[in-house]
């Protein structure tokens, strides 16, 4: 799976040794650029990864990553670990994707035209004088 976002924290990287030798692995966390933002925090396993990715907070990359679960005393944990992170260039960042309208814009006749005849579910209200358009209590 892959996630774009800005790396907006980078761990303490931790370290230790195995039956397999040294190994050492860092967490960062990443925020995507949607409506309502979602962090992930992702693990990057091995010396050599952390030295070819070299990730540093606010740059804006999109992260390919496994997740997978481990049972540790009857609870369950979920891990999320990157293969490859890859730099997006921020003058692209957004291209290529349209912008959503705003909620209760009307639609833009050039983009999705109606058919002759067609009319639009809910008429639009017209306000009484001295009354706001809206039906807010504020």
């Amino acid at each position: 799976m892959d996630l774009q976002g800005k790396v907006i924290a980078a761990l303490p990287a931790r370290s230790g040794t195995s039956a397999r030798g040294e190994w050492k692995a860092q967490d960062f966390v990443i925020e995507t650029h949607e409506n309502y933002p979602h962090k992930m925090v992702f693990s990057v396993f091995g010396e050599e990864r952390l030295q070819r990715f070299n990730i540093q907070v606010g740059q804006e990359v999109t992260v390919s990553f496994d997740i997978d679960a481990h049972e540790y005393n009857g609870r369950w944990f979920n891990s999320i670990r990157a293969y490859d992170v890859r730099l997006v260039d921020p003058a692209t960042l957004g291209a290529g994707v349209a912008a959503p309208e705003p909620f209760g814009a009307a639609p833009n006749a050039a983009s999705s035209p109606a058919p002759d005849g067609a009319q639009a579910p809910f008429p639009p209200q017209q306000a009484a004088e001295g009354e706001s358009a809206d039906d807010l209590p504020f």
